[in-house]
């Protein structure tokens, strides 16, 4: 404790400023979605947003004046306590929005796949450490699978979009490992034929006019199981010429045999775990018009939220699309379309710009550590801001599909919020001691 007190000058102040004039802005927006257009408060969720700011300063302290160092000691532990609590909540939590995702007493309970998120980063974080003696191959597979437990649990709530996010973490950790750039390529490979595969019934079904006689193949039983099989049979054979003959082309055609495989198999597992309303986001994404009382209804709302804000906004509670309750999930899933109705553009961009300067810090930060464990840890939390940032306002906009993932720091949830106060007192306390050897 005593060092930290001598590093408290070199604590990156500009990501402390950026996280509470967030956590204001939050604050005041959840406020205004709680308000009629007659100006009667009927939610005061803005009260218990308040407290867990409050309480997330306090665990962002803790955070900043723990030591990195330590944790990562335990950060295996804290991995192995996360996967237990989540095969917990996944058979005694609570359900709501129709996923088994909650633990708790009452009203009062926590997400424990949110601060999963934290407890994946610390432990991949040193694993990739420790490992750099190690084959690419096996720091991949070994980080995959690290991600893979977590994300199969939550699946299995089922929460598709929180399973997402744990992918750009560990996009972000192994490219700043500095791992083959054609790993890289395949993960995002295998996770687009997946996409793909996972929406493309009912994009036959709710978008095409005329059906295709063949697309059912890939995703209707036996078919799927003779394509699987066929690929990992390709995959067995290029694997054979290779390590027979060494020729590239070998290596290229088990490489996509790979991807192809993987993604059948997934999407497989994809439409037995996830409920036809959440693939339905998907596709009402490409065109809100297929639902437009039912899933599109939030997209095409939010986008009339956003378009009425003009340049400037309506002003500071003078929203319309949240004040007669046109907007669900106003002041969690759909909190950038009031900051835009109200505050326009210009209020828009501004969220946009406090963001980027935090990410612009954190590659500064990763820049300036001596330690690369701190150089991993940085990356992840990184990459877990900018998911959640891009695909919440690009849902808001309707440009992303709807996942559920909140805007940190904006929308209105303890777990969320909790989350990333902690994430930043790492942050801070990583800048703290950045220039230790």
């Amino acid at each position: 404790m005593s060092s930290f007190k001598k590093s408290l000058a070199d604590i990156d102040f500009t990501i402390l400023g950026v996280a509470l004039a967030l956590v204001v802005i939050g604050i005041l927006s959840i406020f205004s979605a709680g308000m009629t257009a007659e100006g009667v408060q009927v939610s005061h969720e803005y009260i218990k947003q308040i407290i867990w700011a409050t309480s997330g300063l306090v665990l962002m302290i803790l955070c900043m004046a723990v030591d990195y160092t330590r944790v990562k000691d335990y950060s295996f532990l804290i991995y192995i306590v996360f996967m237990f609590l989540l095969v917990y909540t996944r058979l005694f939590g609570r359900v709501t929005n129709g996923a088994r995702s909650w633990i708790g007493i009452g009203e009062v309970g926590i997400q424990p796949s949110e601060f999963t998120k934290l407890a994946v980063i610390l432990f991949l974080a040193q694993y990739l450490d420790n490992s750099e003696h190690e084959s690419p191959f096996k720091r991949l597979l070994v980080s995959f699978g690290i991600i893979l437990l977590p994300v199969a649990l939550i699946l299995a709530q089922p929460d598709f979009g929180t399973s997402l996010v744990f992918f750009p973490i560990l996009i972000f950790m192994i490219v700043v490992a500095g791992l083959d750039w054609r790993y890289i390529v395949f993960i995002l490979s295998a996770g687009l034929v997946t996409l793909f595969l996972v929406v493309l019934p009912l994009w036959e079904k709710y978008i095409l006019s005329a059906p295709t006689k063949f697309f059912f193949v890939f995703y209707s039983e036996p078919y799927i199981y003779i394509f699987i099989a066929l690929a990992l049979a390709v995959l067995a054979l290029s694997v054979w010429g290779w390590l027979s003959y060494k020729k590239k082309y070998y290596f290229w055609i088990a490489y996509i045999s790979l991807i192809i495989a993987g993604g059948l198999v997934a999407s497989m597992l994809a439409h037995k775990v996830l409920k036809d309303y959440q693939i339905m986001r998907l596709i009402v994404f490409m065109d809100p018009s297929i639902d437009p009382r039912g899933s599109g209804w939030n997209i095409l709302q939010s986008r009339t939220a956003i378009g009425s804000g003009g340049f400037l906004g309506k002003g500071f509670l003078q929203g319309t699309q949240s004040h007669y309750r046109y907007l669900p999930q106003q002041s969690t899933d759909f909190i950038f379309s009031i900051i835009a109705e109200e505050w326009g553009f210009v209020g828009g961009a501004g969220v946009f710009a406090l963001f980027f300067v935090l990410m612009r810090r954190c590659v500064a930060l990763m820049k300036s550590c001596r330690d690369k464990y701190a150089v991993y840890v940085t990356a992840g939390i990184m990459g877990m801001i900018f998911f959640h940032f891009m695909i919440n306002a690009g849902m808001a906009m309707g440009i992303m599909p709807i996942t559920g993932i909140p805007l940190f720091f904006l929308s209105y949830g303890g777990s969320s919020l909790w989350l990333i106060m902690m994430s930043i007192g790492v942050l801070l306390g990583i800048s703290a001691r950045r220039y230790r050897i």
